[in-house]
């Protein structure tokens, strides 16, 4: 098989790749951009509709995908609930840290797919029933976007003032 030929069975496994090293990227350069002090500054928040910090949402997003691609590499299924916490992770550098490091689970899950027909693969997952991975991958992608949304949401609220630290 030509270069070209193995390229063209993976066009569906290199643009999931894309859009998930899309969401790394904004998630890095929000990290980045954003003072520590504001990246866990919470917002007023109700019992019937909490709001997190937009640290807390990127943890959230990157846990997702951790979750997702530590289970596809090395059948550990693990809620990263504790070790994302944000008295864990509690400079930008140790954000940045973890973020590379979902990045990195990420990349050796994508790197086992050879071609476009492997996501069509069952996998069981932890509550016992199996799904593809083609179902897997996207439904971790639109969860994981639907948390940085939600950073980025919270963001423009706390940066434009409209919400003083609670």
């Amino acid at each position: 098989m030509t270069a070209e030929q193995k390229n063209a069975s993976r066009e569906l496994i290199q643009a999931l790749d894309r859009q998930f090293v899309l969401i790394h990227t904004r998630s890095c350069s929000l990290v980045s951009t954003t003072p520590l002090d504001l990246l866990y500054r919470g917002v007023r928040s109700s019992a019937a509709a909490p709001v997190h910090s937009m640290g807390e949402y990127l943890l959230r997003s990157a846990a997702a995908v951790e979750q997702t691609f530590g289970g596809i590499t090395a059948n550990l299924w693990d809620d990263p609930f504790e070790w994302t916490l944000p008295e864990n992770l509690s400079t930008t550098e140790r954000v940045n840290e973890y973020l590379e490091e979902v990045a990195a689970t990420r990349r050796r899950a994508f790197a086992r797919f050879e071609q476009d027909s492997d996501l069509l693969k069952e996998v069981l997952v932890p509550t016992g029933d199996t799904r593809t991975l083609i179902e897997l991958l996207t439904e971790t992608m639109v969860k994981a976007a639907d948390y940085q949304g939600r950073a980025i949401a919270t963001w423009t609220l706390i940066s434009d003032g409209c919400f003083p630290e609670s």
